[in-house]
């Protein structure tokens, strides 16, 4: 799908004319094209309001598996898993593995059995915190404001940053992607909006290579026929909570009162209210301390004696010893 979002009104209509621009070549481009009238690529970016958003969520598609095809051209069409041993379980897949049913977090005896043919290879963390940390000095060259959440996403604030770029945040982040994929050899997927939550909402919607955007003015619509999953914090468990109480959209939670939700589901309540109704008031900060150091790993048997326990645990902890160190 080439257009950057997907709730926006009838863009066929000439006379229906957004801001919009060709994420190839970057020419300015009317709401009523199918392709780029300068170089005829499909991947056109327009919305009413993508001159005026400025806070972006980046996600590097497929992180781990990209850059392991980027280093091996020989896998560029084949299903890669990265994972491995027979207790681990997927840490990430391609999109020709994913086309198969893998996921990450799968068990890896599952992931094969889904997709037999996959190229398992062992990951490489070194690697591909180094490519993070490079991806981030890139990103912090657009902005200061740069708040990561993992070693392949980050948020991004570019509000007042056009007199630097001389460009609108929208295409500056256009230009990011090509820049990436040029120098790095991944590619990424941006989600804009004008807050947190639906700025990384709409980085997942077209991946990979996604640019998609949410405006404020089609929030509540666009979230209405959701599932309770997208909420920032809905997990599995507590969307099964709220579909025992009957909800099962967000559009239900938006026509229930906040007293009502907070006198069901406590603080979480509050977030159900906000965030069902596009409001999020958190905003981008640089260097956030982190919330947790931890280490773990898989038992390729089962263990249950206490000495042996006991023993993993010793080296877990001295991971993590030595992880807060660091840090």
């Amino acid at each position: 799908m080439s257009r950057c979002s997907t709730f926006v009104p009838d863009m066929r209509s000439a006379a229906t004319r957004f801001p919009g621009f060709c994420r190839d070549c970057l020419s300015g481009q009317a709401a009523d094209l199918r392709r780029c009238r300068a170089c005829g690529s499909p991947r056109l970016a327009y919305h009413p309001e993508l001159d005026d958003l400025t806070l972006a969520h980046i996600d590097c598609d497929a992180f781990y598996a990209a850059i392991e095809k980027r280093d091996n051209p020989e896998l560029a069409d084949r299903p890669v898993i990265i994972g491995g041993g027979k207790r681990g379980v997927v840490s990430t897949a391609c999109y020709v593995a994913r086309i198969h049913g893998v996921r990450s977090a799968m068990p890896m005896f599952k992931a094969l059995e889904a997709c037999p043919d996959a190229v398992v290879i062992r990951p490489d963390m070194e690697k591909y915190a180094r490519v993070g940390r490079q991806i981030r000095t890139m990103m912090q060259e657009l902005t200061p404001l740069v708040q990561p959440l993992s070693i392949d996403e980050a948020f991004l604030e570019l509000k007042g940053t056009e007199r630097l770029h001389h460009d609108t945040p929208a295409r500056v982040l256009a230009r990011f992607a090509q820049r990436v994929e040029k120098e790095v050899g991944i590619t990424i997927s941006i989600g804009l909006s004008y807050c947190k939550f639906l700025a990384k909402v709409a980085s997942d919607l077209n991946k990979p290579r996604g640019f998609s955007v949410i405006g404020e003015a089609e929030a509540l619509a666009f979230l209405k026929d959701k599932p309770v999953r997208i909420i920032w914090g809905v997990g599995k468990a507590f969307a099964q909570t709220l579909e025992s109480d009957g909800i099962r959209t967000v559009g239900q939670l938006q026509t229930m009162e906040e007293t009502d939700l907070m006198r069901r589901y406590g603080i979480m309540g509050k977030r159900l209210f906000n965030l069902s109704r596009g409001q999020d008031d958190r905003e981008v900060h640089a260097n956030e301390a982190a919330k947790s150091v931890s280490a773990e790993t898989t038992f390729f048997d089962d263990i249950w004696r206490y000495d042996d326990l006991v023993a993993h645990l010793r080296q877990l902890s001295e991971k993590v010893a030595s992880r807060l160190r660091k840090s």
